[in-house]
């Protein structure tokens, strides 16, 4: 059964009302979700069950929102306030001079019990991703999150908290998220650049973060994940299919890259030459959807569940329903199993369907390394390798040899955890299949080869290349050139470029005409996206 906590009692939610407001609200309380002041429109208290009911037959007045503003903290940059120790939340809107003409005071309230739906999950030390519209208690669930991995697992968590949504207003935070730690973010524009300090300077082990909305913040999740902390976070969207169609966003379940086929492969496929297919390893391992309040989908592999997206198939994920009156769930729908597909024409089997690695012997921690090459090297040629998101995991490093120079930091991680380090001098197969033979003490001829041709095509290399160019360049502020490439390749490479915000043009003569891409005018060193 749900327990809402003692300390979010609803006196100081109330003691911002105009008093007929409190007294009209002070017997009706139960199952409150957000009060409205509008200047010169009636005031509404809104519900759970969604009625609304009118709290007055007087409009309200300037003299009203203004002895309300006067009890509640500053305002930030997104119009949000909080009320000190609690979790309630107060949002403005101004007019075209700036005045705040409307407040909606919503209430905060901490309940234990809301995840015990999906404690497996969180006990799983896998990235989650929530989805669901405003209303469904999110925000709720990461406050509980936070108290239960801080308090009953042991982790070190650390909320970042844009408007102070999360552990409340003030200095120090609600008792709501246990003994997790709370950074608080200055402006909504440099939650991102929080996220990172988070990582560099406080090592924690699981970050929580409420509402990732801008493409800056989905590379720093993919920074932060990269490194071995499990991030457990929120995004506009209602469902997965919906975030595949939002560019800014998309890079958080894996991103989508176009790709020609061969005439060979696209008639095997039975699909046209140019298709879709999933660019990357999704920041979140897991995506739960969040359909109402006691409802939940869940995609336990999101990797697979956008292969099967992309390819136009119906997903079919986990639906767990929760009881609100015992706290108990059940598994109301089981997700389809994946099929295996014989080769025919007009099919095709699932990514993770692809040839599958004998025992694995040896973890592998890339770094700076493409995972998806390296994934692909290792499935297709059915290496007895893992490919691991911890050094503290890895058997083994692979490192491209411009992040691993003398003296870089990865040296002293690998030889404090006790690992050797392979070094490849470009994300390429080639040299990560001869790292691969290296660290496994394989003759050449004992594997086979992945042909560059056949298993991966020119546009991809070089939009590879591309993107890890483009990581240098934000890294080192840099400029770099790309190798020679024909003219359409370089029309996608410079779109690529652009969607980083950096800017490229073409240098050279024809066969040599290749990229150089630039880094931003006048900016200090980035706080590096590996």
């Amino acid at each position: 059964m749900d327990q809402v906590a003692p300390a979010d009692d609803l006196s100081s939610f109330l003691a911002i009302l105009p008093p007929n407001l409190r007294r009209a609200l002070e017997n009706d309380t139960n199952g409150l979700y957000e009060v409205v002041l509008d200047l010169g429109r009636l005031p509404e208290a809104r519900y759970l069950d969604r009625h609304t009911v009118n709290l007055s037959d007087s409009p309200v007045t300037a003299e009203d929102l203004e002895a309300a503003i006067a009890l509640v903290g500053e305002f930030s940059g997104d119009n949000r306030a909080g009320i000190e120790r609690t979790l309630h939340r107060i949002s403005a809107m101004r007019n075209r001079a700036g005045k705040i003409i409307g407040l909606t005071c919503r209430v905060g309230r901490a309940i234990s019990g809301t995840i015990n739906v999906i404690r497996d999950l969180v006990e799983s030390n896998k990235s989650i991703l929530f989805l669901g519209p405003p209303g469904v208690g999110k925000t709720t669930k990461l406050r509980e999150m936070a108290r239960v991995l801080s308090d009953e697992l042991g982790k070190r968590v650390i909320v970042i908290d844009t408007s102070n949504e999360i552990a409340g207003d003030g200095d120090v935070p609600h008792p709501a998220i246990g003994k997790a730690r709370r950074m608080q973010v200055p402006r909504p524009e440099v939650q991102h650049a929080t996220m990172i300090e988070a990582v560099e300077n406080h090592t924690p082990e699981v970050i929580i973060i409420d509402e990732i909305g801008t493409e800056e913040e989905a590379q720093a999740a993919r920074t932060i994940a990269e490194r071995g902390v499990m991030l457990i976070g929120t995004a506009h969207g209602n469902a997965l299919d919906n975030l595949l169609k939002n560019p800014t966003l998309v890079d958080l379940v894996g991103g989508i890259q176009t790709v020609t086929l061969g005439d060979d492969e696209a008639r095997r496929r039975g699909t046209q030459k140019t298709v879709l297919e999933r660019s990357n390893q999704p920041t979140f391992e897991v995506c739960i959807e969040i359909i109402d309040r006691q409802t939940l989908a869940v995609h336990r592999n999101v990797g697979e569940a956008v292969d099967q997206l992309l390819r136009g198939w119906q997903i079919h994920p986990e639906i767990r329903k929760r009881d609100e009156s015992t706290g108990d769930f059940a598994v109301v729908q089981k997700p389809e199993p994946t099929v295996t597909v014989t080769m025919m024409e007009g099919l095709e089997p699932f990514a993770s369907d692809w040839a599958s690695p004998k025992e694995t012997h040896l973890k592998v921690y890339p770094y700076a390394v493409s995972k998806g090459l390296l994934e692909r090297v290792v499935k297709t040629l059915q290496l007895p390798v893992e490919v691991v998101k911890a050094i503290d995991e890895a058997d083994a490093i692979l490192a491209l040899r411009s992040y691993a120079r003398a003296g870089a930091k990865i040296f002293s991680l690998a030889e404090a955890q006790g690992v050797p380090v392979y070094v490849v001098k470009s994300n390429n197969l080639p040299q990560i299949q001869k790292a691969l033979r290296e660290a496994l003490h394989l003759e050449e001829s004992s594997i086979g080869s992945v042909d560059i041709e056949g298993d991966i095509d020119e546009t991809e290399v070089a939009l590879e290349e591309a993107r890890q160019a483009i990581n240098r360049v934000m890294d080192r502020l840099e400029p770099t050139e790309l190798a020679p490439r024909k003219a359409y390749i370089r029309r996608l490479q410079h779109q690529l470029v652009e969607r980083f915000n950096l800017s490229s043009r073409s240098v050279g003569d024809e066969p040599q005409r290749r990229l150089r891409i630039l880094p931003p005018a006048g900016t200090q060193k980035n706080l590096g996206y590996i």
